[in-house]
């Protein structure tokens, strides 16, 4: 994610959002930032869909945002970016819901790809915000630590004021919905995995919305130093402990990270069979970006990761 040079993850094209409202030009919470890969991530606005029982996806091309109806109340998974915070608002109403509505608003990463359009969807809500201990810290500052892999290109977004902090294994509950907090450290130290049971019917399948696993990292940033030994521990054991988590959907912060593109694309075509059922897709995922971590590991030893 190098915001400076405007690199965006996945290769998609430009956004056009909803024309600001006259008073929203003097919001400090919605002030665009990263426009140029913001334009890459914010494609669309795709058309929001349901996936399967209670959860729907109210995001963009290059950016999934997830949304759970509890039956007392809506959990949103990420906010994209401010200048977002309007579409996904009017992708929420589309389905017949009120933004007003949502409880909780839970974090994958406190990247501002991922969130930094919370503190305004927050702010409109009323909700709390719930991520891992050590994310929750970077969303009050709205600046991510050295610890980060990718700190020397990151660039501030709005803090978050109401927060709540989940360990791995800890319980969310709303309503009818009963999310797991799964630490997925590597990425961000601070990044979270969510999943649940959506059921359709009598069909109840294990949902999970998975953080970037993406050992992505900017010039002066080894992960096999000596100094970054507990991250890329972290990061070992993250792919560890996604290939267990009960998974019959995948869906990803990045939709072009496990497919999302492709599958949304066939489930707009047709709902049955469902395309984003897939008992493996945790696993795959987490093959895949052991992989690229392994690659990354190889090209610090021989010098050509910078």
């Amino acid at each position: 994610m190098k915001w400076i040079a405007g690199l965006a993850l996945c290769g998609v094209a430009s956004f056009t959002s909803v024309a600001a409202q006259a008073p929203d030009a003097d919001d400090p919470l919605l002030r665009p930032i990263a426009p140029e890969s913001a334009a890459r991530w914010l494609v669309g606005p795709e058309e929001p869909i349901r996936i399967h029982g209670n959860t729907y996806l109210v995001g963009f091309a290059g950016l999934n945002i997830a949304l759970i109806d509890s039956g007392d109340g809506l959990i949103l998974i990420d906010g994209a970016v401010p200048q977002a915070v309007r579409e996904i608002q009017a992708n929420i109403r589309r389905l017949g819901f009120r933004p007003e509505d949502i409880r909780y608003i839970l974090s994958t990463e406190p990247h501002l790809d991922h969130a930094g359009g919370i503190a305004a969807l927050a702010r409109d809500s009323g909700a709390t915000v719930v991520a891992s201990m050590a994310a929750a810290e970077v969303l009050r500052r709205g600046r991510s630590g050295p610890d980060d892999p990718q700190a020397a290109w990151l660039v501030d977004f709005p803090p978050v004021q109401r927060l709540r902090a989940l360990a791995d294994g800890e319980t969310l509950r709303l309503g009818d919905v009963e999310i797991v907090a799964r630490a997925t450290p590597g990425h961000t130290p601070g990044s979270m995995s969510w999943s649940w049971r959506s059921c359709e019917g009598d069909v109840c399948l294990d949902i999970v919305f998975g953080a970037s696993l993406n050992p992505l990292a900017a010039d002066g940033y080894d992960f096999s130093e000596s100094r970054n030994a507990a991250a890329l521990t972290a990061f070992r054991t993250t792919f560890q402990r996604l290939r267990t988590v009960p998974c019959d959907i995948l869906l990803t912060a990045h939709p072009g990270q496990s497919d999302g593109e492709e599958k949304l694309a066939r489930l707009r075509e047709r709902r049955t069979p469902n395309p984003y059922v897939d008992p493996v897709a945790c696993r795959a995922y987490a093959d895949a970006f052991e992989a690229r971590l392994e690659a990354r590991l190889a090209a610090e030893a021989d010098g050509s990761a910078r």
